[in-house]
């Protein structure tokens, strides 16, 4: 289970693709290296959007959770 307490959450719910990944994009792209940072979607296609995004953009996907009316995504920020 993710522990939102330790790290950023980032409340992406609401938003249809492809904002979900580009949202992340862009704020991964401001934090450091090793940051993590949890991902909020209401999206269905983030589901497979979000993977697919951190391993092309060499990001670490630690945790993928449904949670109710969602997903949770917990990202660790890949090299720079």
């Amino acid at each position: 289970m993710i522990r939102l307490d330790a790290v950023a959450v980032y409340d992406l719910r609401g938003l249809n693709c492809p904002l979900p990944v580009l949202r992340t994009r862009k704020r991964l792209s401001t934090m450091r290296s090793g940051v993590m940072l949890c991902v909020e979607t209401t999206d269905p296609l983030a589901v497979i959007d979000i993977p697919a995004f951190c391993q092309e953009a060499g990001h670490r996907l630690i945790e993928s959770s449904a949670v109710e009316g969602g997903h949770r995504f917990l990202i660790e920020r890949g090299q720079l």
